[in-house]
């Protein structure tokens, strides 16, 4: 049996979670003896359209077993999903629901299937996170994700389901990125509003837009600005081991939520399936959970001092 080849696509690799996708894919590849290449697409659907549109047109010779990708836009790029159904390619979407799966599944005899994080979910616990570090309520920065994301989307309906109706949200919009949320916070900081306004918690949809806000903070504010801001409880999402979960144990944030990554989930399962001669589940989620557990965090807990569990 001649060694797979899988193509995998991600949005960027500006981004702490994203870079542990690669390493995930690049693990499970070395593990299960396959070639695995990866590409970013620098958070620009079209740009990620044409780049795989161009390896599916290439020589057969030339063209992956199958290719996983994560959307870098609003759309899950059905037509480049049916273009590579078509040429017998498997089709892998991460973190993203699409409704186009079924159809894919019945072009052809490739693996076509979604693992996706359960983002409602982690908007869930970051809102349960809120009222554990908040008891009496307050005022929350939240950055978002970019208007186009799904899961961003998601992640706020889940948040907006938990927190309690004494703590009120301030949202700016993100790009998956520290820099984009240093620049949204700072550009917030020019206003006259954000003065007038009291906050009492900053979370980020991802812990590296939490680490810019923070960082806007140190750098755009004043002395006596600048201690309250950097006082305050900082939360954010994804949770890696070496990021995430490192900065609540030092206490640069107060908490995260836990996103386990799936591109090697994604290429055991295509493999699994390539061997079965059988499709997969259409779809699959994987399971965040709260760190430090919610229980740790009640009464403001970790507000000042990190994690140390």
């Amino acid at each position: 049996m001649k060694k797979l080849n899988i193509l995998v696509s991600l949005p960027t690799n500006d981004n702490d979670y994203q870079i542990e996708q690669a390493n995930s894919a690049q693990d499970a590849a070395r593990r299960l003896n396959l070639d695995v290449q990866i590409i970013h697409a620098d958070n620009d659907a079209i740009t990620q359209s044409q780049q795989l549109l161009k390896v599916i047109q290439s020589a057969p010779a030339q063209r992956p077993d199958a290719i996983i990708f994560e959307p870098a836009g609003g759309t899950g790029l059905p037509q480049v999903g049916g273009a590579a159904a078509a040429a017998g390619i498997g089709w892998v979407v991460l973190n993203r629901e699409v409704d186009y799966i079924g159809e894919l599944r019945r072009l052809g005899k490739a693996p076509v299937f979604s693992i996706t994080s359960n983002h409602e979910e982690v908007g869930r616990i970051q809102g349960r996170q809120f009222a554990a570090l908040l008891p009496r309520g307050g005022f929350v920065l939240y950055i978002q994700g970019p208007s186009g994301s799904s899961a961003a989307q998601q992640r706020t309906t889940g948040m907006y389901e938990t927190k309690p109706a004494n703590v009120q949200v301030r949202m700016l919009k993100g790009k998956w990125t520290e820099s984009s949320s240093y620049q949204a916070v700072s550009s917030w900081l020019r206003l006259c509003t954000s003065r007038e306004m009291h906050i009492d918690l900053v979370a980020g949809q991802d812990d590296s837009m939490a680490q810019g806000a923070r960082k806007a903070f140190q750098e755009q504010t004043s002395t006596t600005e600048r201690e309250r801001w950097l006082s305050l409880p900082y939360t954010g999402c994804d949770g890696l081991p070496q990021t995430g979960q490192a900065w609540v144990r030092s206490g640069l944030l107060a908490a995260t939520v836990v996103i386990p990554p799936n591109t090697g989930m994604a290429i055991e399962t295509f493999l699994h399936a390539v061997n079965a001669g059988v499709q997969p589940p259409e779809r699959t989620f994987t399971v965040p959970e709260s760190f430090p557990p919610l229980e740790a965090l009640a009464g403001g807990r970790g507000k000042s001092q990190g994690f140390s569990g």
